[in-house]
């Protein structure tokens, strides 16, 4: 009998407190699916760097932050601080933003800023005309809308499959849900919503690496 409440202890226990503080507000064990398959970023599109960059087999943070990168930094430095900061290690993490042409020089702004408090290698901007923004924004079939300067304050969580996830269903209070995006200009709503939805993606990738590590050895 001491035997078994110490196994629950030790092993049992901290997964259970792990899965409901990884939940936290998020009444879902699994993150919904808001816009299954969106497309991935035209590849014909110039980044930053010249590199290519995917959706693809990434858990991406994606953003359109329109014309007005700098004066809304202060947006960008939010989300650092309370979601890149956290989880840029994981090697599948990656911010992607789709700004508008000719605003190259305050995004190379933005990271040499940014690159004062962390590392920015997980930061990509990709610049499109402002029409083919907004053709791409309409793709991801949502009910928020970019404003006249190809911008948003929201940001979107993609999964590795480039599905869009978010909240559809019943809240923890049984209350009808649903969220498609984050605010940046929300500090409060990116550290309770986002953290935690961000939170469930991340365990949902690591218990298949689990499981799969775990078939390969049956």
């Amino acid at each position: 009998m001491k035997k078994n409440i110490v196994l629950f202890v030790l092993f049992i226990l901290p997964i259970v407190a792990y899965l409901f503080f990884a939940s936290g507000v998020n009444s879902f064990i699994t993150l919904p699916t808001i816009t299954p398959n969106i497309p991935d970023v035209n590849q014909q599109w110039q980044s930053l760097d010249g590199k290519e960059v995917t959706l693809d087999k990434k858990i991406t943070i994606l953003g359109f932050p329109g014309q007005d990168i700098m004066t809304n930094s202060g947006n960008f430095f939010t989300l650092n601080q309370k979601i890149y900061n956290k989880y840029h290690e994981f090697k599948d993490f990656q911010m992607v933003f789709v700004a508008p042409d000719g605003t190259q020089e305050q995004a190379q702004k933005l990271l040499k800023e940014l690159g004062k408090i962390t590392k920015v290698s997980g930061y990509h901007f990709v610049f499109a005309k402002p029409e083919e923004i907004q053709n791409y924004f309409n793709e991801l079939k949502l009910l928020g809308k970019l404003d006249n300067r190809s911008g948003t304050s929201y940001v979107y969580i993609v999964d590795k499959k480039r599905n869009l996830r978010g909240r559809k269903g019943k809240s923890v209070q049984g209350e009808a849900e649903y969220k498609e995006g984050y605010n940046t200009t929300s500090a409060s709503e990116l550290h309770n919503d986002m953290m935690d939805d961000v939170k469930i993606i991340l365990a949902e990738y690591r218990l298949a690496l689990k499981r799969n590590n775990a078939d390969r050895k049956i």
